[in-house]
């Protein structure tokens, strides 16, 4: 998660701001009112919930898809305030599908809710019994759209993104972001699964990423490519500081994460050991045990 400073929650009309670091363009604003559905697009309205902070950005936008009879995509947490923003913005509608990202608290508890007073059946790669089981490729149909299930594992196990053909958009929740990389926590997070996840982003055709959390995406084949490269040359810098000699977690952190506030290397530490142990299943690092953040690592003999 690299950024340098904290979100505003709100900012005037038009305004935009683009940080490059590391080869990436971090998108830092966007226009948005708590608690008010806004359109995104002809079939795609948001309504961010009000819980930010360092992981969640501004908070987590919940998008309503199609109109009249409505899916409803990462219901958010479960704050009173955001459901009843929620169900009193569709009244009169019908929702016929609940769709989960991923089971991150800032992004499924609010279904519990949702589905109570709707009935609409929550749908997601871990759904819960009597609820839909969503897999790479599955389709989700209501009047007026249709949706793909593109299962992205990395930042975590369970992790779909949702493809909405018709405007060329793909929500990509957590995967990718406008305003930070995804953080990468093991167990349930894998960085070579995360790799194999944005190589299968960058052959797709998507014209727009909204994801849950921040402002769109609109150059998602570059974007995409920005991040491959920022984490190819976060391993190679894992590698470099390891030439030198072996080291703990925090020890490369210090090292390799120079370009990030020291309030975030928590965070940094989690995806060099989800780095480390990606390198140690590669036999190009080693350690005397399981590769966690209390051990010491090295190179291995054949890469020193």
């Amino acid at each position: 998660m690299d950024r340098r400073a904290e979100l505003p929650m709100h900012l005037p009309a038009g305004a935009v701001r683009v940080i490059l670091m590391a080869g990436i363009r971090f998108y830092q604003d966007f226009e948005f009112e708590y608690g008010v559905m806004e359109t995104v697009s002809p079939l795609v309205r948001r309504i961010v919930a009000r819980n930010p902070g360092a992981f969640t950005g501004p908070g987590t936008g919940t998008y309503i898809v199609g109109h009249g009879h409505v899916a409803i995509i990462d219901p958010g947490p479960s704050l009173g305030g955001h459901i009843q923003a929620i169900l009193s913005a569709l009244r009169g509608e019908t929702v016929d599908q609940i769709l989960i990202t991923h089971t991150h608290p800032d992004h499924w508890p609010a279904s519990s809710a949702i589905h109570a007073a709707t009935g609409a059946p929550i749908c997601g790669y871990e759904a819960g019994a009597g609820e839909r089981t969503l897999r790479d490729g599955d389709v989700i149909e209501g009047k007026g759209w249709r949706l793909e299930a593109v299962h992205t594992p990395g930042h975590t196990a369970d992790h779909l993104c949702f493809a909405l053909p018709q405007e060329r958009v793909l929500f990509s929740g957590d995967h990718v972001m406008g305003w930070s990389t995804s953080v990468i926590i093991p167990p349930d997070g894998e960085m070579s699964a995360y790799m194999r996840s944005l190589d299968k982003l960058l052959r797709r055709d998507d014209a727009l990423f909204l994801p849950t959390h921040g402002p769109a995406v609109t150059d998602p084949r570059t974007h995409v490519q920005a991040f491959i490269e920022h984490r190819r040359e976060r391993r190679a810098a894992i590698l470099r500081r390891l030439g030198r000699g072996e080291a703990t977690v925090s020890e490369i952190v210090r090292a390799v994460y120079t370009d990030v506030s020291s309030s975030l290397h928590g965070a940094a530490a989690l995806s060099v050991q989800a780095h480390l142990i990606e390198l140690v299943e590669l036999n190009q690092v080693c350690c005397d045990g399981p590769p966690s953040s209390a051990q010491r690592f090295r190179l291995c003999a054949k890469t020193a």
